[in-house]
């Protein structure tokens, strides 16, 4: 008896196991198809158009592919400048940049926890916000994956990060990231946010239209809703001095 549900066990292991490993496989496939075919949608925008229908009951949705010769390179070095600097030289994964990142939003969520609870009308507290995963890592995030936080699928996204970088080259990478992240409540892309929010394509932007959708990345919902934010105005100036010693893919 116990033998019989040992190789029972077993069994599922190993179709459990295969299963796994053909999923992996069915990423690494279609992440290398990325390199002839621009993905339409992403999971994670295909997830937000259904809360978006569900709730509203119509879909409010703006995007627009543009090639990389359409996007002005003033927002390839505000994005590069303000979520990844090492973009041109990693291998897709900052292990030390996770660390860190995990440590200081540790410490900023305990002290925000012990601030006694504002008054009604009162505006929230600047965000203080760290970020550690790379332009890739997030860019695999939004293509293929849910939104869960379990280890089954950080081990996926570290997949399809290599895949990505194994495949693709850095400046397809960027160009696949400008056109599918999001921007705000059903925004996606630089022609969408360049349209939204400044009523211009994306290949015009100047320096510090480019640095402020640059700075909204983090929470992109958020900051469309306080255009006014001190820690945005502040943010877009220290990424624009920095735009300048970027390197472009």
């Amino acid at each position: 008896m116990l033998n019989s549900l040992f190789n029972a066990f077993k069994q599922w292991l190993r179709l459990v196991l295969a299963g796994f490993i053909i999923l992996q496989l069915f990423f690494v496939g279609r992440v290398a198809f990325m390199a002839v075919v621009e993905p339409s949608s992403t999971a994670f925008e295909r997830s937000q158009a259904w809360q978006i229908a569900s709730t509203q009951g119509k879909l409010a949705w703006r995007q627009q592919w543009q090639a990389d010769d359409q996007i002005a390179n003033s927002l390839k070095r505000a994005v590069i400048a303000s979520e990844d600097s090492a973009f041109t030289s990693h291998n897709g994964v900052l292990w030390d940049a996770i660390e860190k990142a995990w440590q200081k939003n540790a410490k900023s969520q305990a002290k925000l926890e012990a601030q006694s609870t504002p008054k009604k009308g009162a505006k929230p507290a600047a965000p203080k916000i760290v970020g550690g995963s790379t332009v890739t890592q997030q860019l695999a995030k939004n293509l293929l994956l849910s939104g869960e936080r379990t280890l089954i699928r950080k081990g996926q996204e570290w997949v399809i990060t290599m895949a990505l970088e194994n495949f693709l080259s850095k400046k397809k990478i960027l160009t696949l990231y400008l056109n599918h992240v999001e921007w705000g409540r059903g925004v996606f892309g630089a022609e969408a946010a360049a349209q939204h929010y400044f009523q211009k394509p994306a290949s015009k932007l100047n320096a510090w239209e480019a640095a402020r959708l640059a700075v909204m990345l983090p929470r992109p919902r958020y900051f469309e809703k306080l255009p006014q934010s001190v820690y945005l105005s502040d943010r877009t100036e220290t990424i624009m001095a920095r735009m300048n010693d970027v390197a472009l893919p």
